[in-house]
């Protein structure tokens, strides 16, 4: 399969990317087509990796934007991971220009942990 161009380019979160996949896998056995190594493989991650619902990976993203320091390619990178430690968090925010006080990362644990499973 070749890729033209792109159409559209929006940020998801993984468990929004394993509804998406189930619904082009859903499609495609309802229309008899086989599906492709790569997509079997991606939905298998998928379902492995995600660790909420999409609506609950929505609903953090919003709320990590709420707060200071946190960018949205920070909080949807925050969303997929849904770190539980400081060290985790920090890794996360890699080489950010400032560093965050150990209220700002209890702040988003706290906010991973309300939105956990």
């Amino acid at each position: 399969m070749k890729i033209k161009g792109i159409l559209q380019e929006k940020a998801i979160t993984l468990p929004e990317l394993k509804e998406e996949l189930l619904n082009v896998e859903a499609a495609r056995l309802e229309k008899g087509k086989e599906m492709s190594y790569e997509l079997r493989r991606s939905i298998e991650h998928a379902n492995q990796i995600s660790k909420t619902s999409a609506e609950k990976s929505k609903e953090l993203v919003q709320a990590l934007l709420q707060l200071d320091k946190v960018k949205p390619d920070v909080a949807y990178r925050i969303a997929n991971v849904m770190p539980r430690t400081r060290d985790e968090v920090r890794a996360v925010f890699g080489r950010d220009k400032f560093s965050h006080t150990p209220e700002e990362l209890d702040a988003i644990i706290d906010l991973v942990i309300s939105h956990f499973r």
